[in-house]
């Protein structure tokens, strides 16, 4: 294996690839109340969403350590391709980079490159496959991929509608909104990864309309969508995600669409009923 292809937990990959050689998953940790988990294969979601609505306290998420990106990028493949949640809303990006630095001090021949994905789930779903797809092909050297896969990475696009925002109000995660409908009213803001951060992009009265619309902004700000993938994370809310594809696919077509449950991070954010889209 020459190449290997690391990201943290709150990437969803398809199901083919979760035991795939090629990939391996750094978990974050998820704290609700006094209930303590890292985010990794046991992790059941189910059971997770009853502790959140059972639980008067806010769940967190907790990093891995440099240490536990460090033991990732012990591989004998020659190239390294770190995929994180982004820079601006959490601090695992940061461990990847400390972790790479203190790793070169005693391995300087291995070629790592540590992606701020300016987004999650399913944002880092995509720029992970992109990096596969791109090695695989045999065409490019490692200095070629880390340029188109930062060139991917700007031209994506991330777009969510959540039933529930307090989740990311209450851990600072909506830094970047200055303001915000009453949820009282029954309006639903479209939320958007603008370079990192989360911002509003529109608002409709009612889910179903705010997922309307979001298929709009997804098509209108996308272009060549024939060359990208689809891709679509939802929190236990297979209907509305489908819903959201067959919307989407109606207004332009994809060289591939993928619909994911959310794992452990993914869930805690984007809370019961959350859908997330990008391209």
């Amino acid at each position: 294996m020459s190449y290997k292809i690391v990201v943290d937990s709150c990437c969803e990959l398809p199901k083919e690839y979760k035991n795939d050689p090629r990939f391996e998953i750094v978990p974050l940790g998820i704290q609700v109340g006094e209930w303590y988990i890292q985010d990794d294969e046991s992790f059941n979601q189910k059971e997770f969403l009853e502790k959140v609505e059972a639980c008067e306290e806010c769940p967190k998420s907790s990093c891995p350590s440099p240490e536990v990106y460090m033991q990732s990028y012990e591989t004998q493949a020659d190239r390294v391709y770190v995929v994180t949640l982004s820079a601006s809303l959490s601090g695992s990006h940061n461990s990847a980079v400390l972790g790479k630095s203190l790793y070169e001090e005693a391995h300087p021949q291995k070629k790592i490159h540590i992606v701020d994905s300016c987004s999650a789930s399913c944002g880092e779903t995509q720029i992970a496959l992109k990096a596969m797809e791109l090695e695989e092909s045999g065409k490019y050297s490692f200095e070629e991929i880390v340029q188109k896969l930062e060139e991917f990475r700007d031209k994506m696009v991330t777009y969510f509608v959540l039933d529930n925002l307090d989740i990311l109000r209450k851990n600072g995660r909506l830094t970047g909104v200055k303001s915000l409908v009453a949820s009282t009213l029954n309006i639903k803001p479209i939320m958007q990864g603008d370079k990192g951060v989360i911002a509003q992009a529109g608002q409709a009265i009612g889910i179903k309309k705010a997922l309307a619309k979001m298929t709009d902004l997804v098509v209108e700000k996308m272009e060549k969508t024939e060359e990208r993938i689809l891709m679509i994370t939802h929190c236990n809310n297979l209907k509305r995600a489908e819903m959201v594809r067959d919307l989407i696919l109606k207004k332009a077509s994809f060289k591939g669409v993928n619909i994911m449950d959310t794992a452990g991070i993914s869930s805690l954010y984007a809370a019961d009923g959350g859908v997330i889209v990008t391209v």
